[in-house]
């Protein structure tokens, strides 16, 4: 019985052969053409307008937006040095092909015309000059401000509903002409609360989704 016992702990103690995983197959290209010496640092945003133009939020060295043709050609940089840039988060495009950048560096969402062209800002950026909360504070929601804002998404009205984001964790309202309707949600676990909601999005039904 002891014989017995022994050697099925030899057995146990012995490392089983190591087993490798079934080779998936896969193909790939890039569907993007980068000038020489181009590269991306982490791209945090990319969408789709009509005619089938990719929009490339990227975040490197300075955060950018890129605009590629259908065939992936590189057409242009919009905003370029622009304040509002900081962190990218989120590019989306509207019904009317207007590209929406939601920036967590600088609390800010704005939104650039076909032609590349601001016309409308959400949010403020910190100026250099006020001074930073102490380390764990963190500010209070305020109507019309934003604190780390994630996404962007609209309703059949051209309503606008921002996840606000990071530190706020709230939704907010505003109308097709950017004024404040409201916000809701906390930071929390209770019903209605949130826990940093990520991405947002409508659905047929006119219904407002979250990811957290």
């Amino acid at each position: 019985m002891k014989a017995h016992l022994f050697a099925a702990a030899i057995l146990c103690a012995a490392p089983l052969p190591a087993q490798q995983p079934p080779e998936i197959p896969y193909d790939f290209s890039s569907p993007l053409k980068l000038p020489d010496g181009f590269n991306f640092g982490e791209v945090s945003g990319f969408a789709l307008n009509s005619k089938g133009h990719m929009f490339v939020y990227n975040r490197g060295a300075k955060t950018q937006l890129f605009e590629f043709d259908s065939d992936g050609k590189m057409l242009r940089e919009i905003g370029k040095d622009l304040y509002g840039f900081g962190f990218a988060h989120v590019v989306r495009i509207d019904k009317d092909d207007n590209i929406w950048c939601v920036d967590e560096g600088t609390n800010m969402i704005m939104e650039f015309n076909p032609q590349g062209h601001i016309i409308m800002v959400l949010g403020r950026k910190a100026e250099p000059s006020e001074a930073p909360p102490a380390p764990g504070v963190v500010r209070p929601a305020r109507d019309n401000y934003f604190n780390r804002p994630t996404d962007i998404a609209w309703d059949a009205a051209g309503n606008g509903y921002i996840s606000d984001g990071y530190n706020n964790s709230r939704v907010a309202k505003i109308d097709k002409d950017g004024n404040w309707i409201k916000s809701w949600g906390k930071r929390g676990a209770e019903p209605g609360d949130f826990h940093t909601p990520h991405t947002i999005a409508t659905d047929a039904k006119q219904r407002l989704c979250r990811r957290p």
